[in-house]
């Protein structure tokens, strides 16, 4: 095991990342576009200790969830057009109810990781989680100055959301282990391109490595 990170709960946000039905679910968007759920379904016990864990060291929380609006006002037309062309048109009726819209079964968190009362919910139109949402302010209010990432996909909203972190100025820990690619072959890739340039992007740890290392800080605490 690598030297463990240093978390200072006060200044430490955990960030669960798109751990909704539509992803992660049989019948949901992504299914319905043809990807494998299974590599996202494997991350929910990863998922479920680094909360656990998160929580007992009083770290914030905050649960994203991808959808947009009913009528798809906030839908661009080239992210619709690319829904169209993976064969799950955003909007379109599947068993979870209108794909990727908000309210509907699919946009739902999977049971096992639902969010605490009170946890933050950020509803995001985008990949990244601070595009047209409140996240940069409510991170600001708190003083949160590191983040702890995990969820799916690991290629595009994870690490869509962590290069909005770095330039925002966040230092920031990936979770290998608890990430899911759409695709295996792209998760250790997308990992790989977190520690160029002597971790431009952070740095990556595995569940094992937070879960110690939020131990040791509620410890100190």
């Amino acid at each position: 095991m690598s030297e463990l990170p240093h978390f200072d709960p006060a200044l430490t946000a955990l960030i669960v990342i798109d751990m909704q039905r539509d992803f992660c679910s049989p019948g949901g968007y992504a299914q319905q576009a043809g990807l494998d759920i299974a590599p996202m379904q494997a991350v929910v016990p990863q998922v479920q200790r680094l909360l656990a864990a998160a929580r007992a060291a009083g770290l914030m929380v905050v649960h994203t969830r991808e959808g947009h609006l009913p009528d798809l006002s906030d839908c661009p037309p080239a992210k619709l057009a690319r829904s169209v062309a993976a064969g799950a048109p955003i909007g379109s009726a599947g068993p979870l109810g209108r794909l990727l819209v908000r309210g509907e079964q699919g946009h739902d968190f999977v049971p096992a990781l639902r969010p605490l009362a009170s946890e933050h919910v950020i509803d995001k139109p985008g990949y990244g989680a601070f595009h047209k949402t409140t996240l940069g302010p409510v991170l600001g209010a708190f003083g949160i100055r590191q983040l702890i990432l995990c969820g799916v996909t690991a290629e595009v909203c994870v690490h869509s959301t962590l290069r909005e972190a770095v330039d925002r100025g966040f230092v920031c820990t990936t979770v290998a282990d608890a990430t899911a690619a759409s695709q295996p072959g792209l998760h250790a890739p997308a990992m790989a391109m977190i520690g160029v340039e002597g971790g431009i992007f952070g740095r990556v740890c595995s569940t094992d490595e937070v879960v110690e290392a939020l131990h040791q800080a509620r410890a100190v605490a």
